[in-house]
């Protein structure tokens, strides 16, 4: 029944009984460990567990555990099985609504709060949706004014990358306060440097002497996450100095809708579903554990709208044929992007809406 993005021990000191659980996908980090005189330990860092446990491993999402029962999984939708092809057609209404309702719900805060824009589409989408019911509380139904109606955005990438290029144009369109830092490999010093004729700020930071504390904090070696992490651990830092507490940001909608371009070589829809579903399985060890530490080594929260339970369940559930790319003939996320593609009201400008996917670097 729980919806959300959780890892807890919950204690009943009473009944001398408890229960560890992990949110469906993973999006925080929890760890199991066992001791040498048979007490379990559990931890959101490994690094916490290391010189008191005889072996850790880490707690699987959408999984409890109790001493009576030991891991029990809790979160079996039908489409996690992997053999499963679903057959309804996609609905592009449905789509939209639920990604809506899941900005929507993660925006509530008595925090200030920003988004990460990358300039690519899913983090746009977020910035959009966000940026459309910003001025209300969605604690009180978005009945009275919000505490913070005006959205800081936040973008980072080499000084004339596009990435700092779209980002600044969804920002403009969408009328947030964007915040722009270069990341730059050889070292240089963090001043700001703020425009005279807009509300946009540069900063510049250093890079390749951060990588250990990087590796420290995200507790992998993998080469990927490691090199995505590392703008990603800067532009955090910066943000929480600003006196943002919580983020939302576009994971897990690659790994959904097949946007990675090695999708288009997928045989068949049935394999392209399986890949999917995969990947969304495996989000727990690179995106969202790269979001989750790079962010909170600095204790900034990052909350992730398409990893929403809801959300899943609408677009993991509808004929994958709906996802291809038939052969080239269609741009990657065509559904995602067609299910927002309003022009009475348009969400993005098409430059943003039907970019072609390009590599963050």
């Amino acid at each position: 029944m729980l919806d959300g993005d959780f890892s807890f021990v919950l204690s009943d000191g009473a009944k001398d009984r408890y229960i560890a659980a992990r949110d469906p996908i993973g999006v925080t980090p929890l760890y199991i460990g066992y001791h040498a005189d048979g007490s379990v330990w559990f931890a959101s860092e490994m690094k916490a567990l290391k010189d008191d446990c005889e072996r850790f491993e880490v707690f699987p999402p959408g999984h409890y555990y109790t001493p009576e029962k030991g891991m029990q999984r809790y979160f079996d939708p039908v489409w996690w099985n992997p053999e499963y092809i679903p057959k309804q057609p996609g609905d592009m209404r449905k789509l939209k609504e639920a990604l809506e309702q899941a900005t929507v719900k993660r925006l509530m805060s008595d925090v200030p709060y920003g988004v990460l824009i990358s300039g690519g589409l899913d983090s746009s989408l977020v910035a959009a949706i966000a940026s459309r019911h910003a001025a209300m509380r969605i604690e009180e139904n978005e009945t009275s004014k919000a505490w913070w109606p005006q959205i800081h955005s936040f973008s980072i990438g080499l000084p004339e990358s596009p990435d700092i290029k779209y980002a600044k144009m969804v920002a403009d369109y969408l009328g947030t306060i964007h915040h722009t830092f270069n990341f730059t490999v050889q070292e240089v010093k963090c001043t700001p440097q703020q425009h005279d004729t807009t509300l946009t700020h540069t900063h510049h930071m250093q890079g390749l002497d951060a990588i250990p504390d990087v590796i420290y904090h995200l507790e992998t070696y993998d080469v990927t996450s490691i090199r995505a992490s590392t703008p990603m651990y800067f532009l955090a830092r910066k943000i929480k100095a600003m006196g943002v507490k919580m983020v939302l940001s576009g994971e897990g909608a690659d790994e959904i809708f097949g946007g990675y371009l090695y999708f288009h070589q997928a045989p068949d829809a049935a394999e392209f579903q399986k890949e999917t579903v995969r990947r969304v399985k495996n989000l727990h060890y690179f995106d969202c554990l790269r979001a989750n530490k790079s962010t909170m080594a600095w204790g900034l929260e990052v909350r992730v709208p398409f990893l929403d339970k809801h959300f899943l369940d609408v677009s993991m559930d509808f004929d994958p044929a709906d996802k291809t790319h038939e052969g080239g003939k269609k741009i990657e996320k065509y559904i995602l992007r067609k299910a927002f593609d309003t022009p009475e009201k348009p969400y993005l400008p098409d430059t943003i809406l039907w970019r072609q996917k390009e590599q963050f670097r």
